[in-house]
């Protein structure tokens, strides 16, 4: 059985067309026209306030997005308007150069990678945030907020691990460490995913560093290329290469094993927290500098919104991973099968943010030398 679904944003191969298209020129037109949601219908959006939020494309076409937006209309009497024709990444670049033309219509941006963290800072790209002004935030853990200056806020998490085919590798062969996946019969039966590229790519490249250290990671990386079937662009093109059953093993998500169980009774793919680690993500928030008062308003409404516990409970079986706040309830079957590594890992956003580009270099020069 395949498990065919999307990920949050998780590939820049991806092109698939969920929102709007044109609607930053559309938008310095009067009248307003945009397109709305994943059908595109067009709405005249001029009679009542109006907030652009930028998002990844499956978090519009298959996630929570179409709930948040009747929540938001019906509470604030606001046009809640999705922009997201591509991946978090690529969301972010489009915004970045708005910016920069200083044209750009987006009020908040839902989505961003924590490794994408030093970019968006860098540039400036969000407002430092009112703590006072969202008061949900007092229920997301403080090990969440891994942005001191306050310009973005965690609305989920989740964890990078390896993803094994049960009716491929009987459980008790799987392999359960690093130096497990050295061993000579997972030769071209690993599919990692390009870190340059992708966000979970980049996950498992941090989460090698962090357990080598960088003395050490480029040498494993070395010893593990024999074993590599391919190092795929994104997760929605290595994850349809493990369905379809070209390797047994691949870089993916901890909840996939309660995707499966929920979705499909299925419990064929297995979760392997190699030395009981998983990389942690989180994904982030924030409100697009430059917004005027009213706009502001709403932006601060909707991220409160984003974390209240009611719209939080709907992340674990639409976006698939867990909730950034404590208080949201997680339906049992997620509770039971989505798997929080024993030991989570996580490099700090300084480091990252310092050696990001020369790690990327070195792992790709590597990579194009080794393969």
């Amino acid at each position: 059985m395949l498990f065919v679904r999307p990920r949050p944003g998780r590939s820049l191969r991806r092109a698939v067309l969920v929102a709007v298209l044109g609607l930053v020129v559309a938008s310095v037109v009067a009248p307003v026209v945009t397109l709305r949601g994943r059908d595109a219908e067009p709405v005249r959006a001029a009679e009542r306030p109006r907030l652009v939020v930028y998002t990844y494309d499956s978090f519009v076409s298959w996630g929570p997005a179409k709930e948040i937006e009747k929540r938001f209309e019906a509470a604030y009497d606001a046009d809640l308007v999705w922009v997201a024709p591509g991946d978090s990444g690529e969301m972010l670049s489009r915004l970045l150069g708005e910016l920069k033309a200083g044209r750009s219509t987006a009020d908040v941006f839902v989505g961003l990678a924590d490794s994408d963290l030093p970019l968006a800072l860098s540039n400036q790209m969000f407002q430092p945030l009112e703590y006072s002004k969202l008061p949900h935030l007092k229920d997301v853990p403080a090990r969440l907020l891994i942005d001191e200056s306050r310009c973005l806020i965690p609305f989920d998490h989740g964890f990078i691990t390896l993803v094994y085919d049960t009716q491929a590798i009987a459980p008790d062969r799987a392999p359960r460490t690093f130096d497990d996946l050295l061993r000579p019969e997972w030769r071209r039966k690993i599919i990692a995913i390009n870190p340059v590229t992708s966000s979970p790519g980049m996950a498992f490249l941090l989460w090698t560093i962090a357990r080598f250290g960088e003395d050490g990671y480029l040498d494993y990386w070395r010893r593990l290329e024999p074993n590599l079937l391919t190092i795929a662009g994104g997760w929605s093109e290595a994850y349809s290469m493990f369905e379809n059953g070209e390797a047994p093993i691949v870089v993916s998500y901890s909840t996939d094993l309660a995707y499966g169980v929920i979705n499909y009774g299925s419990r064929r793919y297995g979760i392997i927290t190699l030395d009981d680690q998983g990389y942690e993500q989180i994904e982030l928030m924030g409100i697009v500098r430059g917004r005027r008062p009213d706009q502001e308003r709403l932006a601060y409404a909707f991220l409160d919104l984003m974390l209240s516990p009611e719209v939080q409970a709907l992340i674990p079986t639409t976006n698939w991973m867990f909730p950034a706040n404590s208080r949201a309830p997680l339906p049992p079957d997620f509770a039971r099968y989505a798997v929080v590594p024993a030991k989570p890992v996580r490099l700090p956003a300084d480091k990252v943010a310092a050696n990001r580009e020369r790690w990327l270099r070195e792992w790709a020069s590597l990579i194009r030398t080794g393969r």
